[in-house]
């Protein structure tokens, strides 16, 4: 049998400290030793999924092939492990209460008294050993949602606990813990570190290492203070300090030699790493041959006096991706696409930029500034890539000021309109009349013909792709012949030719005019990108030099 390992990732003093990537990199550097690495996520909510998560509370919904809508996290594992993950690397407090109430409904309990403690983390520790198995990974990291102290993790603790007693040499525990430098101070402080330390050691945990964030480096004295007060060799303090771009941190990780002590606690041998492809792509970040201005018109920026840039996190990596691979700095502007409608006078800003995504949403705010937006851009010429409701919006646009259908709509807007060129699924009608919103929409991977000849082939060198979705609406057949004739082009199908997966208009009348029922940016990765977004960003340089 396997001997597998486990290492748990923790957080302390306060949240967004890095925890999701601090998890993706470790994966990455043991990665790099030749081992299989898995990753998983627990959050600490009641929801089931994140899939009815307010994106502008929470950040986005990250969807795996499988359907499953997750946390952000679940993405970057994706992207730095070059992996995809299933459902069984992602649970909630819903989810894990859930199998448990089922279960004992089921007497699969066979009549014992059903108790918060040890059922409850028994069943987490169930699924990780269930995930880490399926992926027959030698390693799983995972990664404990919120910070040390709060209520609203502490079975998760005890999991890790649990499974530390039962799995002596094979489990580790990271903390990453914030060291602040208060300005009217000017000194960094371990205090907070060491009272989260505390903490974590009153729920049964002692960390084997510490990942010391920071604005700065860690001196030295820092990192004997907190070794001292925190019970651990100071070589396994390790200073992670702000990056200017996330890939760097691997590397960074590597130059405390993290990879290796961790496998030296966990008693496996290693080999020699292989970081290269990581220096490779730090370089390319570091020295690109030029800019490319990318504006993002969305309406989930605003949450309260601050913009949550989070809620569009795969489409801002995957903007970032394509121009790593084009050789340039990507520069991204958010846009409230509610700004133009106020002030339409305002569209003309779009002209300084290389290239335009308009991202995915739902309702009905914001909506008319993006459908003015797409306007602009098409007729401008502006290179534009439309994501879900992107794309919906662009048909309607189109059916507006193209087919002379002034009043055409979603029906998802307006349930009235008499021309409903973008309808709801036939099979969704039922799940909103029965207020049945959780998991319901066309989620995860499914398959579509391309076009041969078009923009969409020539991107993805491929005449059948598999791209990951989230909706319920799509383009009305009833439109297809007329939106044809017209001057688009519905360059994907599915494979029955009934959903009209990309529409995209001819290279002769636009540069770069794309836009897709799927989630592109759910499968583009740091090292390759993803070809539509490549193709944007590479548009967008051809008519930079042009002029």
């Amino acid at each position: 049998m396997k001997n597998r390992k486990y290492i748990f990732v923790v957080g302390g003093v306060m949240s967004g400290v890095g925890k999701g990537i601090t998890t993706s990199s470790v994966g990455a550097i043991l990665k790099a030793r030749g081992f299989v690495v898995t990753a998983l996520k627990i959050d600490p909510y009641i929801n089931v999924d994140a899939g009815t998560m307010n994106p502008t509370e929470h950040g986005e919904v990250f969807v795996l092939n499988d359907g499953d809508e997750t946390d952000q996290d679940m993405g970057n594992y994706e992207r730095f492990l070059d992996v995809e993950l299933s459902r069984d690397n992602y649970m909630t407090t819903g989810r894990v209460y859930e199998t448990v109430i089922h279960k004992e409904r089921n007497l699969e309990y066979k009549g014992k008294c059903v108790e918060v403690v040890p059922h409850i983390p028994l069943e987490v520790i169930d699924r990780i050993e269930k995930a880490t198995k399926k992926a027959e990974a030698d390693i799983a990291i995972i990664e404990i949602g919120g910070t040390v102290g709060e209520y609203q993790n502490i079975l998760f603790l005890e999991a890790a606990r649990m499974m530390k007693i039962k799995y002596p040499d094979d489990v580790v525990s990271i903390m990453v813990s914030y060291l602040p430098i208060p300005s009217k101070v000017g000194e960094m402080k371990t205090k907070p570190t060491q009272y989260a330390v505390r903490t974590l050691n009153g729920a049964g945990i002692q960390p084997d290492f510490i990942i010391a964030r920071s604005e700065t480096f860690l001196d030295k004295k820092r990192k004997e203070k907190i070794a001292m007060f925190c019970n651990i060799p100071e070589r396994d303090v390790i200073s992670a300090p702000d990056s200017d771009n996330i890939y760097e941190v691997p590397i960074n990780f590597e130059r405390d030699d993290l990879s290796r002590l961790i496998l030296k606690k966990l008693g496996l041998k290693y080999k020699k790493t292989d970081l290269q492809q990581w220096y490779d792509l730090v370089e390319r970040i570091k020295h690109p041959k030029g800019t490319a201005r990318i504006g993002i018109v969305g309406k989930y920026f605003g949450t309260g006096d601050f913009v949550l840039s989070d809620a569009y996190i795969s489409v801002i990596e995957a903007v970032k991706h394509a121009g790593y691979k084009n050789n340039v700095k990507p520069q991204i502007d958010w846009i409230s696409s509610e700004s133009y409608e106020k002030n339409p006078e305002k569209l003309e800003e779009l002209k300084q930029y290389d290239g335009v995504v308009i991202p995915g949403g739902f309702g009905s705010r914001g909506i008319e500034g993006k459908i003015l937006a797409i306007e602009f851009l098409r007729k401008n010429k502006i290179p534009f890539l439309g994501i879900c409701y992107g794309m919906q919006l662009a048909v309607i646009e189109y059916t507006r000021n193209v087919l002379g259908f002034k009043d055409a709509n979603t029906t998802e807007v307006n349930r009235k309109t008499k021309n409903p060129v973008i309808d709801i699924m036939p099979e969704q009608k039922k799940n909103l009349e029965d207020h049945n919103y959780g998991a319901t929409m066309r989620l995860g991977a499914y398959p579509a013909n391309l076009k041969k000849g078009s923009l969409a082939n020539r991107a993805y060198g491929a005449t059948k792709i598999s791209e990951r979705h989230r909706h319920r609406w799509e383009v009305n057949p009833a439109y297809i012949e007329r939106l044809e004739k017209a001057g688009i082009i519905f360059s994907g199908k599915s494979p029955k030719g009934n959903l009209m997966e990309i529409v995209e208009l001819p290279v002769s009348v636009h540069p770069f005019f794309v836009a897709t029922q799927f989630h592109p940016e759910l499968k583009s990765s740091p090292m390759k990108g993803q070809p539509l977004f490549n193709e944007l960003i590479a548009a967008g340089q051809k008519l930079k030099n042009k002029k």
